[in-house]
């Protein structure tokens, strides 16, 4: 948490910087109409705070209670994945004495950075679903069931990077700087509508010149990314890569580190030359991972089934375990051959129909997270633990006010336990048998786990992604394995849901409403929200 300065110090401040940016914002017509516009006196004893969503705003609201202003970036019907901010956005950021975010890479990444560029110096900025877990928040790491026959290959940013100055707003960037190997070998993402983005691709060469911009991929801090990887010809291949930090505007890129992979392509991978005592990954998941404390590009790849129970974490996730890549050969076996399917954008895999040995990506869509799922308030007690928080940042922010901020926290906690025990007892009414859950996106690991549901499937991690084929068979699959009566879909991902809503028809199932990330104009508040749920669980699942 950032050191909380006086809010009078924090509001002289806050004046004389956004001065300039309330002018800039006026010019561009971002000043809606009816609304005080930036820089116009207001009540010096208002507190301002600016929440990242909706969801968040309505917590803030029931601590804050009078006298306290409290606007939400994300607008409450919006998606916080992939919401871009405006220009009014970042001067209701420069105008406020607080900011509660959830992170845990919940928010896009350009709503973070926005929060974290503008936001007065001295001004609180909270990740809730972080500092929660001092009020006894629980959290679930995120754990794929990757389920291919070949291994998964990711990257990721692993390590804190405090000594390189890095923060959640920092960018690293992975580039590829050569290969080696008898054919082309390609590195991409799968996104919406299945476009693919190339982030590596040695079939047009490698530019130093240009600093490998068309050969570089780029991640936020302690984040995580799906891959493909192609290649067109069996044999070795060895990929040179390099890593740098970018910590923000002004700022020089750090160089972190560089490293070598070798892939063992439709060849015996354990008679690589030079690498006959290599570890071979061949299953399972792991990452291509810039490590900015090491300072170093490693492999971090999950520990095998027999490991040790230290490697256990208790939660059934696999231990990762940190691989040297000078001492490591990834598999691409035989069976990895696959055509290439014919559409736009694909060109640079060979003709459709072309056989290329692919190492796929898990899930179809770019799908950019961390290491815990971030949606903590579908746990109702989680929620509880949010406010606690909300109470305690705005107490310190504004002394003044504090009885008030703890009253008002005090009865709202009492009504969120009442939604907790709601929603145990509307739950409990549905039959064991029936309490799998097939939703949009992968947002309910922790109603699932508080309310003793299943989440039996959902169409992509990603709201923002479109399913493949077999995606969209194994979701069929699932539905008629399991006999569920119906699946659930998102009102603000409607327009996004043709294949849920398609499957469902083809198997005669209700389309029912549950709620994650955003309200909509019938649900407009957290408690509403997870009344709603509840309901909708019990109604369509019995």
């Amino acid at each position: 948490m950032t050191p909380v300065r006086p809010r009078r110090q924090r509001r002289q401040r806050r004046f004389a910087v956004g001065a300039a940016t309330a002018t800039a914002l006026l010019l561009a017509g971002c000043a809606a109409s009816g609304s005080v516009a930036a820089g116009t006196a207001r009540d010096d004893d208002e507190l301002r705070v600016v929440t990242t969503t909706g969801i968040l705003a309505d917590l803030v609201r029931n601590v804050a209670g009078d006298g306290v202003e409290v606007t939400s970036i994300v607008p409450p019907t919006g998606d916080p994945h992939s919401y871009d901010p405006t220009l009014r956005d970042v001067r209701d950021i420069v105008y406020a004495d607080v900011a509660f975010s959830n992170y845990l890479l919940l928010e896009a990444h350009a709503v973070v950075t926005t929060l974290d560029a503008n936001l007065p110096e001295g001004a609180p900025n909270v990740s809730l679903a972080e500092s929660a877990t001092k009020y006894a928040a629980e959290v679930i790491p995120l754990v794929e069931n990757v389920n291919l026959d070949t291994i998964w290959l990711g990257l990721r940013v692993s390590g804190t990077g405090e000594e390189l100055g890095a923060s959640r707003a920092s960018e690293v960037r992975l580039r590829a700087t050569g290969v080696e190997g008898p054919g082309r070998m390609a590195g991409y993402l799968t996104e919406t509508f299945g476009q693919p983005r190339v982030y590596f691709d040695s079939g047009d060469g490698f530019d130093a010149a240009d600093g490998y911009a068309s050969d570089t991929a780029t991640l936020p801090a302690d984040a995580h990314t799906h891959m493909s990887w192609a290649f067109t010809e069996p044999g070795v291949y060895r990929v040179t890569m390099d890593s740098e930090l970018d910590t923000g505007p002004g700022a020089r890129p750090q160089p972190v580190g560089g490293a070598t992979l070798t892939f063992a392509v439709g060849v015996d991978p354990y008679s690589v030359p030079g690498m006959e005592d290599a570890e071979v990954l061949d299953a399972g998941h792991a990452d291509v991972a810039v490590d900015l404390d090491e300072g170093a590009i490693v492999l971090h790849a999950d520990a095998p089934a027999d490991a040790d129970q230290e490697h256990d974490h208790g939660d059934g996730a696999a231990h990762t375990r940190t691989l040297d890549p000078a001492e490591t050969v990834v598999s691409v076996p035989n069976k990895a051959l696959a055509p290439v399917p014919a559409g736009p954008g694909l060109g640079f895999l060979g003709r459709p129909g072309d056989q290329v040995y692919l190492l796929p990506q898990a899930v179809l869509g770019k799908h950019v997270h961390g290491e815990i799922d971030p949606h903590l308030w579908q746990d109702v007690r989680n929620a509880q633990a949010y406010v606690q928080s909300i109470r305690d940042t705005l107490v310190a922010a504004d002394p003044e006010r504090a009885d008030q901020f703890r009253a008002n926290a005090e009865a709202y906690l009492d009504e969120l336990r009442e939604a907790d025990a709601y929603v145990q007892r509307t739950i409990a009414q549905i039959p064991r048998s029936s309490r799998y859950l097939v939703t949009t996106h992968d947002a309910f690991a922790y109603l699932g786990r508080a309310y003793d549901l299943e989440v039996a499937g959902f169409v992509t991690p990603n709201p923002a992604t479109e399913p493949s084929v077999a995606d969209r068979v194994k979701l069929t699959q699932t539905v008629r394995a399991l006999d569920v009566p119906a699946v659930f879909l998102e009102p603000n991902l409607a327009a996004r849901s043709r294949v849920l809503t398609e499957v469902a028809k083809e198997n005669d199932l209700l389309v029912c409403a549950i709620y994650s990330d955003a309200f909509d104009d019938r649900v407009t508040t957290y408690v509403d929200m997870m009344r709603a749920n509840a309901d909708s669980l019990r109604r369509c699942l019995t």
